[in-house]
């Protein structure tokens, strides 16, 4: 029997799922935030129709909307200011992210600041944001970050460096999932979305946190299921519908999973990917993803044996060591399927710059410390180089 000590799980207060529930957004908005809103996207999403449409909703509703729609990926801290100002200047009384993990990112972000009670410099870190916040709706259009229901904003500080607002005031009052807002998404970025949300589920299972917590093992068990079963589909075949919802929903429970049982190694040798070569989120950890596994199942084999049949039932057959090294290679296996490059080189990283994000990669200790085996700046040179 296991002894299940003091954790917390805090999650959004609401989640709309299903097919056809963006219809939504107009009621939901009018009734929890009043008529003006800031509506926060990026430039990619103004040429799908999900904005134009969005708009027409919260307008039959009743509500005026100021957008903000220059959202970037991974976004500079100057993005985010521009948009606290119009939120200001327009007297919003609520914000709506629609888009990406960073237009949601973003969105948490203006919804604290917009109050002009703290400050973003002052929030960076672990429980630094205290609101009050305004209302806040978010609408995935990507199966992935999962940042509808994690109290996490990702902000680009200086240059390259990324840095944390984390904080159980940034989960938003509604999150609304429908899965046929993703059927548009190219297959590259369902992939690198795909197996960015299955990271997380595989390193909320195995943290070292404290507060790794059965409830979120369990959510990132199931998470796994589904999108185990269904990536290839919704990658291979972008129109089917069960396929997008399974990825849409695994990329939600597995938010929740990591918002509460944090995230590791994976993630802290992708952030330096992303702030110096502008790799997407999810194809940077989808590079490292396999070498690290294989690292830390060296020392630290049990979670990864636990969670391998879940997501691929036919290594049920295997036990222990040999199991939990097939997982590793059964997930290098899917993104090469997916069709993800599967090196650095291929992505023109140049091979004298692997010492440089190893010793970035080591001032990510708010993840660091999370990792099942520790890891030393040698350590992850040494994955690097496996990745390169």
């Amino acid at each position: 029997m296991v002894t299940i000590t003091h954790f917390v799980f805090n999650t959004t207060k609401s989640v709309q799922f299903g097919p056809g529930c963006f219809a939504l957004l107009g009621e939901l908005t009018a009734t929890q935030m009043g008529t003006r809103i800031m509506l926060v996207t990026d430039p990619g999403m103004m040429s799908t129709g999900i904005i134009d449409r969005a708009q027409m909703l919260l307008k039959d509703a009743g509500v005026a909307v100021t957008l903000f729609s220059e959202v970037q990926a991974d976004p500079p801290e100057h993005v985010i200011e521009a948009a606290v100002a119009l939120a200001r200047s327009a007297g919003v009384q609520g914000i709506v992210g629609l888009g990406g993990g960073s237009s949601m990112d973003v969105a948490k972000l203006v919804a604290l600041l917009a109050m002009g009670v703290e400050q973003l410099r002052d929030v960076y870190g672990i429980g630094k944001a205290k609101g009050p916040r305004l209302p806040l709706i978010l609408v995935p259009t990507t199966a992935g970050t999962g940042s509808e229901v994690t109290p996490i904003s990702i902000v680009t500080t200086g240059v390259s460096e990324k840095m944390g607002v984390v904080s159980p005031v940034l989960l938003p009052d509604v999150a609304l999932l429908d899965p046929e807002l993703t059927l548009g998404l190219p297959a590259h970025v369902t992939a690198a979305t795909g197996i960015d949300a299955m990271v997380h589920a595989i390193e909320a299972y195995a943290s070292a946190s404290a507060n790794n917590n059965p409830i979120s093992r369990n959510l990132a068990l199931q998470a796994l299921r589904l999108m185990g079963g269904a990536i290839l589909k919704a990658v291979h075949s972008g129109s089917d519908t069960a396929a997008r919802g399974d990825m849409l929903l695994g990329s939600m429970l597995a938010g929740q999973a990591f918002a509460n049982s944090p995230v590791a190694a994976v993630h802290a040798l992708a952030y330096p990917l992303g702030g110096h070569f502008h790799i997407p989120h999810g194809l940077s950890n989808a590079l490292v993803l396999p070498h690290v596994l294989r690292f830390n199942a060296v020392t630290a084999p049990d979670a990864y044996s636990e969670m391998a049949p879940h997501a691929f039932p036919d290594l049920d057959r295997l036990q222990g060591q040999d199991r939990a090294e097939a997982f590793c290679e059964a997930l290098a296996d899917l993104s090469r399927d997916c069709g993800l490059p599967q090196t650095l080189r291929e992505l023109d990283i140049p091979l004298e710059w692997l010492p440089r994000l190893a010793r970035d990669a080591m001032n990510q200790k708010r993840l660091l410390i999370n990792n099942p085996r520790p890891l030393r700046e040698a350590d992850a040179l040494a994955i690097y180089s496996a990745a390169y």
